[in-house]
């Protein structure tokens, strides 16, 4: 029994298959043995990264007492869905962990980890420190502020942050560090890759959604916005660091 617990602890993949009956695809088991600290996951809507980071949130927080696990996303209806994901697979365990304090919005369990659910506002984020790890979900629609506001949060934890999401067009955090970020451990697993998804259901989104959004939610490419006088490629192509700003910062 020892020797079980201390494979679960060891290996989520083997948890989760064991005690939560998931089987991951090759990719998501791939994610959940990483011991990357920054991980980007460009995925398909439907892929399975909902599902992949809820195993992981609810793995940390059994076995590493004390653990802090934060759920962010654009708004709070967002975050609660994968709170309760993570919910409904501790509620498969047998027997149910002891939960200090259970809430709508946030759990602490007997081992005093807690996951807690949170929206996507600069302001609630602030009062929190020390972070095991951090998911945020629909990275490419959270606010950068937001995003700048979480990192120092890892600075003292050397806790792991999971960014995930479909790409929304050339701009952001997330676009940012998916095309040039440095030190991110990167996935990309189109809506093909998926095999729960048919490949009559992708012909039927393509003719009826079209390419635009189709290369986005499905092929997780970083399509241009429609609304966009000049492309990404061209407005970075005309930055050089060899021509001065004509105003200084700050001059009146």
């Amino acid at each position: 029994m020892i020797a079980l617990r201390l494979a679960h602890a060891i290996d989520p993949v083997t948890w989760a298959q064991d005690l939560l009956g998931f089987t991951p695809d090759p990719w998501q088991a791939a994610v959940l043995r990483s011991t990357g600290r920054h991980v980007l996951l460009n995925c398909s809507r439907q892929a399975g990264k909902s599902t992949t980071a809820a195993v992981l949130a609810l793995h940390r927080a059994f076995f590493y007492p004390g653990s802090l696990v934060l759920l962010v996303s654009p708004s709070l209806r967002q975050s609660g869905e994968i709170f309760r994901k993570v919910v409904a697979m501790l509620e498969d365990l047998e027997p149910i962990p002891h939960r200090r304090e259970d809430n709508r919005l946030s759990f602490t369990l007997a081992n005093r980890s807690r996951v807690v659910s949170l929206p996507g506002t600069e302001e609630t984020i602030r009062g929190f420190s020390g972070a095991s790890l951090i998911v945020e979900d629909e990275a490419a629609r959270v606010d950068d502020a937001l995003y700048a506001a979480v990192r120092p949060m890892l600075a003292v934890s050397g806790g792991r942050i999971i960014l995930m999401s479909t790409p929304a067009g050339t701009r952001g955090h997330f676009h940012e560090a998916w095309k040039s970020g440095e030190g991110w451990e990167r996935t990309k697993i189109t809506a093909s890759q998926c095999p729960r998804i048919s490949p009559e259901f992708l012909a039927g989104e393509l003719r009826d959604l079209g390419q635009w959004w189709y290369k986005q939610e499905y092929e997780c490419e970083f399509v241009q916005n429609l609304d966009s006088v000049f492309d990404y490629g061209t407005v970075m192509s005309a930055l050089s660091d060899e021509v001065q700003p004509l105003f200084s910062v700050g001059a009146p």
